[in-house]
């Protein structure tokens, strides 16, 4: 394994990131091996250090995409031909779609736990809640984000937010009434699912609206500050900055 330098970069230029939070879960045999491809201040990339963190696993992280480039380079694609982040690399393995890297680490790492349940409706039950943070959330979501946090100020079209903002309010409203009966999204236990969303719902509790509003949802915020007591969600969520 490469030395580190002080700042938390080895001499491969490569990031290194150390495990805090729960107890390890599982056995594993990667160890220094496992590489996660991807730059921390993305959500996609966000979703697998949580999961890599919850289950106390050791990797190595790689800046690429956004700013640092590189995901264009034929190393990298022959990895993950959509040239997207994150990639996890494990040996000679390697694995793309953040929700797919997270379903595999749970498999081999947390089997048969709350986070990752054996049992089929239970399992199915999380797995529906991850797919829908895609499909019902990402959208409005990322134009809220982009609209107030990537776009330049004078280039900000605040009417489009607001629109973005109203949509995305109809997604959290799906997990505002689950979290008003049960304290995690798939039920009493915190489990895989809570991740994709819980990325999503630091942005949205702490982006500047520029003046504008979010409608107030208790519940949400209050399954928030819960997730804010894990170690691995302050770690490599609440301690990244919204950029």
């Amino acid at each position: 394994m490469p030395m580190s330098d002080s700042d938390g970069t080895d001499t491969a230029g490569r990031t290194v990131s150390d495990h805090i939070g729960s107890d390890h879960i599982g056995s594993d045999r990667i160890g220094s091996d496992r590489i996660v491809w991807g730059r921390p201040t993305s959500s996609n990339v966000m979703k697998v250090l949580w999961t890599l963190g919850e289950l106390g696993l050791p990797f190595q992280r790689i800046d690429v995409g956004g700013a640092f480039g590189k995901t264009d380079t034929p190393h990298y694609r022959a990895m993950n031909p959509t040239g997207l982040v994150p990639t996890l690399q494990e040996g000679d393995f390697t694995l793309w779609e953040s929700n797919a890297i997270c379903r595999y680490l749970a498999q081999v790492h947390a089997s048969g736990t709350p986070l990752w349940p054996t049992e089929a409706h239970a399992r199915a039950n999380i797995d529906h809640w991850m797919d829908a943070q895609q499909t019902v959330l990402n959208r409005p979501m990322t134009g809220v984000f982009w609209g107030l946090v990537r776009t330049p100020a004078d280039k900000r079209d605040l009417a489009a937010v607001e629109v973005a903002i109203k949509e995305t309010a109809v997604a959290w409203r799906i997990i505002e009434a689950k979290l008003n009966t049960q304290a995690f999204i798939a039920g009493a236990d915190f489990s895989l699912c809570d991740i994709p969303w819980g990325v999503h719902a630091h942005r949205w509790f702490n982006m500047n609206y520029q003046g504008l509003s979010r409608p107030d949802m208790p519940a949400l915020r209050a399954w928030y500050d819960r997730l804010c007591e894990r170690p691995a969600f302050r770690q490599y969520v609440v301690a990244t900055p919204v950029i």
